[in-house]
């Protein structure tokens, strides 16, 4: 399996979309700490520039911030 497949992807997080910044697999959630694979990616903080799990940790992390 090459390097990338099992590697943590390092990523800009933008309005609506993502930008791969270093290839991998996955990213870690900011607030759970499970891996979340790229291909469900699909909640982030483009201020704090950190991923979630899903809208619960979203919501958790907001209420951290707020």
């Amino acid at each position: 399996m090459a390097k990338n497949q099992t590697a943590k992807a390092t990523l800009h997080y933008g309005d609506g979309e993502y930008a791969v910044l270093k290839p991998g697999r996955f990213v870690t959630c900011a607030v759970s700490g499970k891996s979340i694979p790229l291909e469900t990616l699909r909640y982030w903080s483009v201020s704090l520039q950190e991923a979630y799990a899903g809208p619960d940790e979203a919501f958790q992390r907001l209420g951290q911030v707020a």
